[in-house]
């Protein structure tokens, strides 16, 4: 049965290094088979559809080519339709009264234990908050990502151990839903 999916790359086009041109990473995907390869932005979001692998295999598949083909190492997150809609439709904060650069989600390569975040005292920096979703981290940021020192702290290298971490604002999560629903 082939599944829409999406594949989240970290940090990829960003102040000019690490370039993956959206043109050859369509064209890569489908060299692997997939179909219906769409990119979304240079921030590396692609949608496709596979009747092969699951969603580990598939992100191991995509890294791995991706940098035999581009020569460094990247980060990928793959999730399929229903994953990206639950994420969405359980968004814990406002979403639909909020502007769209206030709110975040921080999608996890596993499941995360509230722990790994329980020295953070949320009052601190109120109004800023975060909570945490199904291998996913929801961010309100009120004054923008790059203002908010919440973020700063939730990016710390120790907090994200053995995970891949890759964030994605608010009009990026409902047009992935969208692009993956189609």
């Amino acid at each position: 049965m082939t599944t829409t999916y999406a594949a989240l790359l970290r940090g990829i086009n960003v102040g000019g290094s690490r370039k993956v041109p959206m043109a050859e990473l369509r064209t890569l995907m489908t060299d692997l088979g997939h179909d219906g390869v769409r990119t979304y932005l240079q921030s590396g979001q692609a949608v496709f559809a596979s009747d092969h692998g699951d969603e580990d295999s598939l992100a191991a598949e995509l890294a791995s080519a991706i940098e035999k083909h581009f020569g460094f190492a990247v980060d990928v997150i793959v999730r399929d339709h229903a994953y990206l809609r639950a994420i969405a439709d359980n968004c814990p904060f406002p979403a639909a009264e909020l502007e769209p650069k206030q709110l975040h989600v921080t999608y996890f390569s596993a499941p995360v234990d509230a722990e790994r975040f329980a020295e953070i005292d949320q009052a601190a920096f109120l109004p800023e908050e975060f909570r945490l979703g199904d291998r996913a981290l929801y961010l309100y940021a009120p004054n923008g990502l790059g203002r908010s020192k919440l973020a700063e702290m939730l990016s710390r290298p120790r907090l994200n151990k053995g995970l891949i971490a890759t964030s994605r604002n608010w009009n990026t999560v409902v047009k992935l839903v969208e692009m993956t629903g189609d």
